[in-house]
């Protein structure tokens, strides 16, 4: 295992363009992390500058205390996972599988004890002599993985290796590279992971961590549960969660007891809220309110159903308050006592888990004193 360290690493096209902002980030030994955000917020950038397959413009990446900046990717101690596999289609399996480990002239035996070894633990043994065109994606995706662990690397680099994937073999494949993660810890071998996706369902249910990004810069970094209930600010309280936070615009009024303004309207956030905004915090801001913390309430905000979604055990419902479009997610009997007839309905947050965030910057300035 390797600790990996990023200290003020630049990306730069040309003389104008810079992908990467001078970001700072440190993966602990045997940590699974994952960056994750929208297209083109340079987390494959920032992947493939620590594999060595972009150059660095500024800053430094270390690993197991060295500097690899100047380090071809063979020498840095890491194996890559790629999204199209990238296996050699006029090689078998076994042979996919060993390369690495014939070019650094190991012996037969150590080879084919390796190669048993890895297919063992991927449960592939029963692939070993067929060719790639043979494999369905699911069974290719865990020959990447079998040649990447081979290898028995510091650090395991993934660049969205799910993302081909149909949507039952995701889930599945999840599992499996998290147990694997797990299992390889347990017995003391190489797991420290950088994991990238798009894809925040990944990063939720796979990262020890999450290293959320937006344009070249990192936005949050924290465990799963601290990004859902103590986002950061409004980018990654809107990039976190399914269906994505509503973030509304409007006044905030009052002192102790908070009052939410939008329109017309206004809806009462409590004390418990007041306790927990920054001092001074009135005026324009953005409130965010998951859909699974907006409920009906006869004293909310006035509005009408646009839409419903049968979800089974939930139904997700679009309703306009004015011209403005909230999701609120409900359980099938919240659903059923609603008056569907008219299309009527009252909404309001629950105020222990909303936030209030800057209208200027979007920082969340309702954790300054929650507990």
């Amino acid at each position: 295992m390797a600790r990996l360290e990023i200290r003020n690493l630049e990306k730069v096209y040309g003389n104008a363009f810079k992908a990467v902002h001078g970001i700072n980030l440190d993966v602990a030994d045997g940590e699974f992390m994952v960056l994750v955000g929208p297209s083109g917020c340079a987390k494959s950038t920032t992947l493939r500058m620590i594999a060595g397959l972009e150059t660095i413009s500024g800053g430094e990446v270390r690993i197991g205390g060295r500097v690899v900046n100047n380090l071809p990717p063979g020498k840095r101690g890491i194996a890559m996972v790629f999204q199209n596999y990238a296996l050699y289609p006029h090689m078998k399996v076994r042979s996919n599988l060993s390369f690495g480990l014939r070019l650094q002239h190991k012996s037969k035996a150590e080879i084919e004890a390796a190669t048993a070894e890895v297919a063992r633990i991927l449960e592939i043994e029963p692939l070993l002599d067929r060719l790639p065109k043979e494999l369905s994606g699911g069974q290719a995706q865990r020959v990447a993985l079998g040649r990447a662990l081979i290898k028995k690397p510091e650090v395991f680099l993934f660049d969205e290796p799910l993302s081909n994937l149909d949507a039952k073999l995701r889930a599945s494949m999840r599992v499996r590279i998290t147990d694997l993660h797990k299992r390889l810890k347990a017995e003391g071998m190489s797991s420290t992971v950088v994991y990238v996706t798009h894809d925040q369902t990944e990063a939720m249910t796979m990262g020890d961590r999450i290293c959320v990004m937006k344009e070249g810069r990192i936005m949050q970094v924290a465990d799963p549960k601290t990004l859902y209930n103590e986002p950061a600010n409004a980018f990654v309280a809107g990039f976190i969660g399914s269906p994505e936070m509503n973030l509304v615009d409007g006044a905030l009024e009052g002192g102790s007891d908070p009052v939410f303004r939008i329109g017309g309207q206004a809806v009462r956030l409590g004390p418990q809220m007041g306790a927990r905004l920054r001092p001074g915090a009135r005026g324009d801001v953005t409130l965010g309110m998951r859909p699974q913390h907006l409920k009906p309430a006869a004293d909310g905000l006035k509005g009408q159903i646009v839409n419903a979604e049968f979800m089974g055990h939930e139904v997700v419902v679009h309703l306009d308050i004015g011209r403005t479009r909230l999701v609120s997610v409900l359980s099938a009997a919240e659903y059923e006592g609603l008056d569907r007839s008219s299309g009527a309905i009252s909404v309001a947050p629950d105020a222990s888990a909303a936030h209030v965030f800057a209208r200027d910057g979007g920082e969340n300035i309702s954790l300054a004193h929650a507990s």
